[in-house]
């Protein structure tokens, strides 16, 4: 009999707990696993402490390595720092969930060592079938454990070293539980359920280790709930978090001090080219400065200043003044900005050097507005792009009506609505034309727009197009590589979505992969990002962002 499928969450971290880190955000429970049989093969596991200090028998776990440095388990990405003398490594006992949810998972704890117990093996072996991402990401984890078990010199009872298999930062070992484990849980916890099992272990190896830390690291809420109830150590795994809290993230826009002027005046250069002022500056701001950062000076009684950096050398810093898409003169398909934001941003859309842009903002800001308007812009009077290709997660915000007849456009038809409005918006630009105009102009940008679903891109190239990608908050970042790896030679690619509107389960704000991106790609002289700040849609949609 299957057991019910547990679900993995993200919460907040217990601030006594450890910090394990990781990579991508899915559900590891959407189906059930087989349950475990009883174990019975006798192992050998490594303890902290004398053998004779301890109640149990000698034979069962022969000492541990030398001491290690106890420190907070981080990325792989970061390089490991070397242990201090006279504390001991932690170990960690991995849920199957982030196992899941990360198949690297057990390269990510640097110095510290792993333990799984049998369960989470039979978990993964239960969860291994199909062509979702969590079974995609079961199998790699198996073939982890295969390769890391069949390396040379490879000694179960004794662990596994983590870094066999070509991942150096992992100094750790890797124990797996082939024997019973005897654990003093409440009579209330059905041992049957796995979780429970996995937190009998826990306090088992807590006991038998102790003063060792052991940590419990799940992607499970519940569970770890249950397991500080027990007084167990537990943390959620945090390296699929690109920023800990979302107002660290890049906003693209920096309002320079009102003693700019004051500071950097007397050594500021300037020339003009074209219709552009140009600016290079030096001093204390120059490195907190990024390329096509947005830099902005507003003092009454003083002129401002709007600019974007597009050159950084050392010391100095040049500064470009922007064009104005709030003037009419300069309409974008009869589109103009109506606040500082939206001229930026309309500013990196109309840009043929910037290939990728993403857009956050909350509801009504004008994202979706200004993409199109651009798209249509560049597609149909400049020719710099063949056509505009949109498409945008299916997550549903209540519950799925069901399928959707006719071919992929079609299907994808609903999801759309907001494409429908703004050309609604688009098509009202154009005044003199007349009806017979307004719907041969309809006919033309319907032609040029292609609606595409995200399930067939894998494999795709896209030449000389302006891909919009709407609702990019509900993407994995996996998900978001594999759209933004799609772009061939002249295309242009525009991420857009609210933060604070992901439908997605168990992704969070900073877990998101429009996060992902926004974070990656910040600094590279292709790629330009606006945080928009000013909803532009009606008093009450902005009444109600604020309100409700």
């Amino acid at each position: 009999m299957q057991r019910p499928a547990r679900k993995a969450e993200a919460s907040t971290p217990h601030p006594a707990a450890e910090r394990p880190q990781a990579a991508l955000d899915f559900d590891p429970r959407q189906a059930g696993g087989a349950p475990a049989e009883a174990l019975r093969e006798p192992v050998e596991l490594p303890a902290a402490e004398p053998v004779e200090a301890r109640a149990e028998p000698a034979a069962q776990a022969p000492a541990l390595a030398p001491a290690q440095p106890a420190r907070r388990a981080q990325a792989a990405s970061r390089p490991a720092r070397k242990p201090r003398t006279g504390e001991g490594r932690k170990l960690f006992v991995l849920d199957t969930n982030v196992l899941m949810h990360d198949p690297m998972s057990l390269f990510r704890f640097e110095e510290h060592d792993i333990f799984l117990p049998m369960i989470v093996l039979e978990e993964l072996d239960g969860h291994k079938k199909g062509t979702t991402e969590v079974a995609r990401n079961a199998r790699q984890a198996s073939r982890s454990l295969d390769a890391l078990a069949g390396a040379q010199g490879a000694d179960i009872a004794s662990g596994l070293k983590l870094d066999t298999t070509g991942h150096p930062e992992a100094g750790g070992n890797l124990f797996f539980q082939t024997q019973p484990l005897v654990n003093h849980l409440p009579a209330s916890l059905p041992q049957g359920k796995a979780d429970n099992q996995i937190l009998g272990v826990v306090a088992a190896l807590r006991e038998q280790h102790a003063p060792r830390e052991v940590v419990l690291v799940s992607k499970d809420i519940n569970m770890r709930v249950k397991a500080r109830a027990l007084g167990l150590i537990t943390d959620d795994y945090q390296n699929d978090k690109t920023l800990d809290d979302l107002d660290l993230l890049y906003a693209g826009a920096l309002a320079l001090p009102p003693d700019f002027w004051s500071k950097h005046g007397k050594t500021v250069e300037s020339w003009q080219s074209g219709h552009h002022t140009y600016y290079r500056i030096s001093g204390p701001i120059v490195p907190s400065l990024l390329i096509n950062q947005f830099v902005f000076f507003e003092a009454p009684g003083e002129p401002s200043l709007y600019a974007r950096v597009t050159e950084i050398r050392g010391k100095t810093a040049v500064l470009k003044t922007l064009k104005d898409y709030g003037h009419l003169k300069n309409a974008v398909w009869g589109v103009t900005t109506r606040n500082r934001e939206q001229n930026f941003a309309m500013n990196l859309l109309m840009d043929p050097e910037v290939d990728f842009v993403t857009l956050t903002g909350t509801a009504g800001t004008g994202k979706t507005l200004m993409a199109l308007a651009a798209g249509l812009t560049q597609v149909l009077d400049d020719r710099r792009y063949t056509e505009i290709i949109m498409t945008r997660a299916t997550v549903s915000v209540g519950e799925d009506i069901g399928f959707l007849p006719g071919t992929e456009e079609e299907k994808m038809g609903p999801w759309m609505g907001a494409l429908d409005d703004n050309l609604e918006v688009l098509a009202k630009t154009d005044n003199g034309a007349g009806e017979w105009g307004r719907a041969a102009t309809n006919e033309l940008i319907r032609s040029r727009i292609k609606i595409k679903s995200m399930n067939f891109m894998r494999g795709r190239t896209f030449l000389n197009k302006y891909v919009i990608i709407d609702e990019a908050q509900n993407l994995t970042p996996k998900q978001m590589k594999t759209l933004i790896t799609r772009a061939g030679p002249g295309t242009k690619i525009i991420c857009m979505g609210n933060l604070a509107q992901i439908d997605t389960p168990y992704l969070t704000e900073g877990s998101s992969g429009l996060t992902f991106a926004v974070d990656k790609f910040k600094g590279w002289p292709h790629s330009g990002h606006i945080t928009l700040a000013r909803g532009e849609r009606s008093r009450l949609a902005d009444f109600a962002s604020e309100v409700l």
